[in-house]
């Protein structure tokens, strides 16, 4: 295995990459993004720079995430600025919290 391949399996297991790439995919249908859901960059920012995503895409995302992986997600929970940070940060909360 070469260098690059095993640093990409520290970073995050295939099962989170294929987690990823499901939620990008919902990023591009639900908010017709211009962007192929596999050029998201998992590490980017959602807000602003990154993504560019607003409160208001963050809202729809949240509410998608709720009814296809079962999660519950609060509008006044202090994580929330965490959780929405990257598509990482968003996927490891999903495998973490899913109930579907």
């Amino acid at each position: 295995m070469s260098d690059e391949a095993s640093l990409l399996m520290e970073q995050a297991p295939l099962a989170d990459v294929g987690l990823q790439r499901e939620i990008a995919a919902l990023f591009v249908r639900a908010l017709n993004l211009e962007v192929p859901a596999e050029d998201i960059d998992p590490d980017a920012p959602l807000y602003g720079e990154g993504l560019g995503l607003d409160s208001i895409d963050i809202l729809e995302i949240a509410l998608l995430l709720s009814k296809e992986y079962g999660i519950q997600l609060r509008a006044d929970s202090e994580q929330n600025q965490q959780i929405f940070r990257s598509l990482r940060h968003l996927a490891e909360y999903v495998a973490a919290h899913r109930t579907k």
